[in-house]
């Protein structure tokens, strides 16, 4: 009797089990993937959605704007993450195989010229920034700083941040052949502390530490569009908001065609006013009418 009891309870407590885990079975796991830059700012926005919507379920990964561009064209995720516009060829490969992106901006990012404390410099033109990743400056000393040989770093060739760079600053030339490519955010950062002749370029929302500071031993520099412009730094709202930060840019994400329920319920989240919060308070700024404008169009 007291074996039969046993048992009872034991399968009892397995049923209970099972029931409390149904829902979850039946929640389909969002795929997101893609940027660097955005993966630790869409991973924080999904816990919190998740821990606010009990059921639901988001992976969030990274590898770099080409990977997320990939993965949606050959519809292996549901959203994908990327910090530049996608190329034309991309474009037409995605409806060669019957996808239609839709385009959502989430958040914006002053991109950020990163140097070692111990450079004297205060701030770079964009001809400079180019000629420096161009490998056509190779000392400090050039540009009114110390003498000592520049010390790249940048990110690989399938990050979003390495071609808006390359578009925007560099003019559509190749970078220095002496360039070190970095995973990420996190190692360019990393190399620029250790390293007093280096300079590198990372997400606005990398600069700071958990105190909400610049991190001790970086130096921000602030940039002008050319010589006889002011120079402004990305963590000025006001200058990246207006333009006058030359190296803005939305941070995006891209579906196939119309979102479905669940996806358009977290895209909702992210641009809406809690989703919006969260992006300021890790570092990036919030999107502005436009881009509101935008994303509504493209969640009908």
């Amino acid at each position: 009797m007291k074996k039969l009891i046993a048992t009872i309870t034991f399968g009892l407590a397995v049923m209970a089990m099972a029931l409390l885990a149904a829902p979850a079975q039946k929640s389909k796991m969002l795929q997101i993937k893609g940027s660097d830059t955005m993966v630790n700012l869409v991973q924080i926005l999904a816990e919190e959605y998740m821990a606010k919507n009990p059921g639901t379920a988001l992976a969030v990964l990274g590898g770099g704007s080409g990977t997320g561009i990939t993965a949606i064209i050959n519809q292996t995720c549901d959203i994908a993450n990327h910090s530049r516009e996608w190329r034309q060829k991309e474009i037409d490969q995605a409806w060669e195989k019957g996808v239609q992106p839709r385009f959502f901006v989430v958040a914006v990012d002053g991109l950020s010229m990163i140097v070692n404390e111990k450079n004297i410099l205060e701030k770079l033109t964009m001809a400079e920034l180019g000629a420096i990743y161009r490998g056509e400056i190779k000392n400090w000393k050039a540009l009114g700083g110390p003498d000592k040989a520049v010390s790249l770093y940048g990110r690989q060739s399938n990050s979003g941040t390495y071609v808006f760079m390359q578009e925007h600053v560099l003019g559509n030339k190749n970078y220095s052949t002496d360039m070190k490519e970095m995973n990420g955010n996190a190692q360019i950062i990393e190399g620029v502390l250790q390293d007093e002749g280096g300079v590198g370029y990372v997400g606005v929302g990398y600069l700071y530490d958990k105190d909400g500071k610049i991190r001790k031993g970086l130096k921000v520099l602030n940039v002008a569009k050319d010589a006889k412009s002011q120079a402004y730094s990305p963590v000025d709202k006001a200058a990246v908001d207006s333009g006058n930060y030359p190296v803005a840019r939305p941070l995006y994400q891209a579906t196939n065609g119309k979102p479905g329920a669940a996806v358009a319920t977290f895209l909702a989240f992210e641009t809406g006013p809690e989703g919006q919060m969260i992006v300021e308070r890790e570092g990036f700024f919030t999107i502005g009418a436009k881009h509101k404008e935008q994303n509504e169009k493209n969640l009908r």
